[in-house]
């Protein structure tokens, strides 16, 4: 009898696992700051004169290039790994969520904005007439993490967590969570653009509360990209990512506004701004979302393997929403006039006032997602399906409609 022999992987067929499972953009945007990096170890250039973001060369001399090139770059070995460590898990979430056109456009968005951010407060401060400080001005900044606070800031308002844990020692609010980070590399790091941070969290901001929806296209737009035939081969890898689903605004769901309009040029951006000075993040309520019992509470929320295949969770969606749709054909009520709650595909009616309770849908949450542009008919089905989460009830709808 031949006993069970169980073997592990090596550690060169993890190492490709996980690499396969992070998506296309985000892969190669660790792979080009890797091999920058390396280039400039071997041929001994380390000054970054010519690309570092230095904003009079960029104001009189017009080096915009300098814009892109400086996030590229990176001053040492520990300045690129955790760089890049950090983006891993950030822009693999957000590349699912977008798509891998969508985030590098969003990338080189939030690259520009980061700069023009930046340039204003170097020019205030040198400029002010009661204390003038030109230190910042002559600031030459190198790397990626001023992008980075950018994707912290709308991970986060996407996310709808209430805390945060800063490196496993402690939890703070979400909405302090960047300005917590900006503090503490400031006061463990050396050499550290405080300017540069500082900027990407002001430039996230920006973008979870639309005030880029301006610049951003609708999706046939990134569509009508991934269709090109000089993109085909990219798009056929496996990692790559599609844009799709049904908002038809091209930028990514945030908790901004429940009025906000689709397309080029949507007035709202003001009208966002002010509805949520009350609150430094936006936040969604969670009190109705269900706890599973085996998930560990060290690690709240919900999260995502990056290997996972999405075959099963879209077919898993789509069987859900067949069973919601088919339920919904009388708007939810039953003819004794209560809302029927939908469990391994029996209805059954409700009586308990609890459960009454639990299955109340925020209007917000509605008009929210009806902005977005939705069918509020539709919205009110996911919405009960995903037990109040947004997230959820969003990648339902994206799934039906994509």
């Amino acid at each position: 009898m031949r006993p069970n022999i169980v073997s592990e992987a090596s550690v060169t067929t993890r190492i490709s696992q996980w690499w396969e499972g992070i998506p296309f953009i985000t892969s190669a945007v660790v792979a080009i700051c890797a091999a920058i990096y390396l280039v400039c170890l071997l041929v001994g250039y380390d000054s970054f004169a010519e690309i570092c973001f230095l904003p009079p060369a960029i104001l009189s001399q017009f080096q915009v290039y300098r814009i892109y090139t400086s996030v590229l770059f990176h001053g040492s070995f520990l300045h690129v790994f955790f760089n890049m460590l950090a983006l891993v898990p950030l822009g693999s979430e957000l590349e699912r969520i977008m798509g891998s056109v969508r985030l590098l456009y969003t990338t080189l968005l939030l690259a520009l904005s980061n700069a023009v951010i930046h340039l204003l407060i170097a020019l205030l401060v040198a400029h002010n007439p009661f204390h003038p400080y030109t230190f910042l001005m002559n600031e030459c900044a190198i790397g990626f993490s001023g992008i980075l606070f950018s994707m912290i800031v709308i991970e986060t308002s996407l996310s709808g967590v209430h805390s945060r844990s800063v490196f496993g020692l402690f939890n703070v609010p979400a909405k302090w969570y960047p300005w917590i980070l900006l503090l503490v590399f400031q006061l463990l790091l050396t050499n550290i653009s405080f300017l540069g941070h500082l900027s990407g969290i002001l430039s996230g901001f920006a973008y979870t509360y639309g005030l880029f929806n301006l610049f951003i296209p609708g999706t046939s737009f990134f569509s009508g990209i991934e269709t090109s035939t000089w993109l085909s081969a990219c798009v056929r890898r496996p990692k790559f990512i599609l844009c799709s689903g049904g908002n038809s605004s091209g930028y990514i769901p945030t908790y901004s506004s429940s009025n906000s309009t689709s397309g080029w040029g949507s007035g709202s951006a003001t009208t966002n701004l002010w509805s949520h000075l009350s609150s430094l993040m936006p936040q969604r309520d969670t009190s109705s979302q269900s706890t599973d019992s085996t998930q560990d509470t060290r690690f709240p929320g919900r999260g995502r393997t990056l290997s996972a295949p999405r075959s099963e969770t879209a077919a898993t969606d789509s069987n859900l929403q067949t069973r919601l749709l088919d339920n919904a054909g009388s708007n939810g009520v039953n003819s004794g006039g209560e809302r029927p709650a939908v469990v391994n595909n029996v209805t059954e009616p409700i009586s308990s006032p609890q459960q009454q309770q639990a299955l109340v849908v925020s209007e917000e949450d509605i008009q929210k997602l009806v902005a977005m542009g939705f069918d509020k008919t539709q919205v009110e089905v996911a919405l009960a399906a995903a037990d109040g989460d947004l997230d959820v009830a969003v990648e339902i709808l994206m799934t039906q409609q994509g």
